[in-house]
């Protein structure tokens, strides 16, 4: 004797492996979210400027805290200081592999002209053919 395969109906599709893959998807990125949103605080200068052209590759930005000390938002220690020796080396590694890249610089209003000076030097040193400068537009 020969058993009969039942066939289901499209009526009774078993959704609840697709939902409970959905809710641990929703959890992930709830966790992820605040995670990507790292960086070192810095009060911007508040200046009215154009924003600069978008190009596909992310730019290098160069951070100068309060207290003077650099950040580079590249590689896993995005959060602590870079001395000016690692800072050129870092920035010039990067420029061979990635010629092109744009390079912005994200001074404090608190920290000294002379600091973000420096900066620009040292970037100029390391082969930055051209530097952007990040602010905040003014209140109105």
């Amino acid at each position: 004797m020969r058993q009969r395969i039942r066939k289901r109906p499209m009526s009774e599709i078993n959704v609840v492996p697709y939902i409970d893959v959905m809710l641990v998807l929703l959890v992930i990125f709830m966790i992820t979210a605040p995670l990507l949103s790292q960086g070192v605080k810095v009060d911007l200068p508040k200046v009215a400027s154009e924003p600069l052209p978008q190009s596909g590759k992310e730019p290098l930005i160069v951070t100068i805290d309060a207290s003077g000390n650099f950040y580079l938002n590249y590689g896993d220690e995005q959060d602590k200081p870079v001395g000016a020796d690692s800072l050129v080396n870092r920035i010039g590694a990067l420029l061979r592999y990635q010629p092109g890249i744009a390079v912005l610089v994200k001074g404090d209003a608190e920290v000294a002209y002379g600091r973000v000076v420096q900066v620009m030097s040292l970037l100029q040193g390391a082969g930055v053919p051209g530097v952007g400068l990040i602010t905040e537009p003014p209140e109105r």
